[in-house]
């Protein structure tokens, strides 16, 4: 596995490069959608390839520990098998979840005891363990063990935070070399940098990881709840320190503006649940704003969900239909807004290499930023 780094626009830190995988190359800057538990919630694996044209799918590592559990996966030989799905995948660590079940967890310098959210079960993950179960798993791309802080953060609460996660890196790192991966093709750890929104701490955390020389590295800890502008500021530091060789992923990000702003300080690959999890409250993203489906306005409206998208379901069906499938509470309703919404983040992120390439991205931005954000 290996990143080639094509091209740098000019005006911003924008990139365009390619990751070289054993399932596949992967185009950057890439979104790379969602798929909790081996599926991204109302999309077939056809459809992601064929129409939303996905290079790369997400799972994560605590969610599918639980349910199928490891072996299960290993008798399947590994997830791609289980889900039918060739292309390259990325597991999440678990730590986010570590995070997210703040109530439920138990956060000790060996590791983490948490509650699970299904049956009430108690579990332990350790880095060792985490890196076991992304074996058994057998994603491509697989994450460092770490803790997600919270925002507000207290600086002491950060730096003691992000100074284990540095711990449970070197230990990630052992573990992998005490071990092969189970099914024929290679898996690149990616460590996470962490520190919250100090400066300080984000760019001792940065150069930290920078140190490991991993195939490539990830900026956690964000997209929490802190503002955009602290958003921006933190990425743009850690980009400025991380090696331009390698590919940056920034975690759980974000809006369509949020992904377009990443890309033009230096970030490579983003996810997000937000098209696929909007999609099935009714927002809709498009090239020329946000549409709340629900609303009352687009009764009648029979033009195309999105007359310059990507997917085919945006010239298939109108505004007006898919309005009437979500009142109506119809399941294809979500399939279609879920594959709408994933197409136009695939789109996105392509038009935007593209721009890179030809040299007019910083302009274009500029055009499309202010129509993002817009609600129609």
């Amino acid at each position: 596995m290996h990143f080639d780094l094509i091209k740098k626009d000019e005006k911003s830190s924008a990139r365009a490069g390619v990751l070289h995988t054993d399932h596949g190359d992967i185009e950057t800057p890439i979104f790379m959608p969602v798929g909790t538990a081996g599926s991204v919630k109302g999309v077939h694996q056809k459809e992601l390839k064929e129409d939303v044209e996905a290079q790369i799918i997400l799972g994560n590592t605590y969610h599918l520990f639980l349910r199928p559990g490891t072996e299960v996966l290993e008798a399947a030989g590994g997830l791609h098998k289980f889900i039918n799905w060739d292309r390259p995948i990325l597991t999440d660590s678990g730590g986010y979840q570590v995070y997210s079940l703040s109530g439920s967890r138990n956060i000790i310098e060996e590791g983490v005891k948490f509650q699970s959210h299904v049956d009430g079960s108690y579990h332990f993950f350790s880095p060792e363990r985490a890196i076991d179960i992304q074996r058994s798993i057998g994603a491509d791309i697989i994450m460092a063990f770490d803790e997600c802080t919270p925002y507000p953060c207290e600086y002491t609460y950060a730096k003691e935070s992000m100074k284990m996660t540095h711990r449970w890196l070197q230990r990630c790192f052992d573990q992998m070399d005490r071990t092969e991966p189970l099914y024929g093709h290679q898996q690149a750890l990616f460590p996470i940098v962490q520190g919250s929104t100090y400066k300080d701490l984000r760019i001792e955390s940065a150069e930290t990881i920078a140190k490991f020389d991993s195939i490539g590295n990830a900026i956690g800890g964000l997209s929490v709840g802190e503002p955009d502008e602290e958003l921006y500021a933190m990425t743009e530091l850690v980009t400025s320190i991380l090696p331009q060789d390698k590919p940056r992923y920034l975690m759980g990000v974000g809006t369509p503006v949020n992904i377009l702003e990443g890309i033009a300080l230096g970030v490579d690959m983003f996810d997000c649940v937000m098209p696929s999890r909007n999609a099935r409250h009714g927002m809709l993203f498009t090239s020329e704003g946000i549409i709340n489906i629900k609303n009352k306005k687009w009764e009648k409206d029979f033009s195309p969900i999105d007359p310059n998208g990507a997917s085919y379901v945006d010239q298939y069906y109108s505004k007006a239909y898919l309005r009437h499938l979500l009142r109506a509470k119809e399941n294809l309703a979500i399939q279609i807004a879920t594959q709408h919404n994933l197409a136009f983040y695939l789109w996105l992120v392509k038009e935007a290499r593209k721009r890179i390439l030809d040299g007019t991205f910083t302009e274009w931005k500029a055009q499309m930023v202010p129509k993002l954000g817009n609600r129609l």
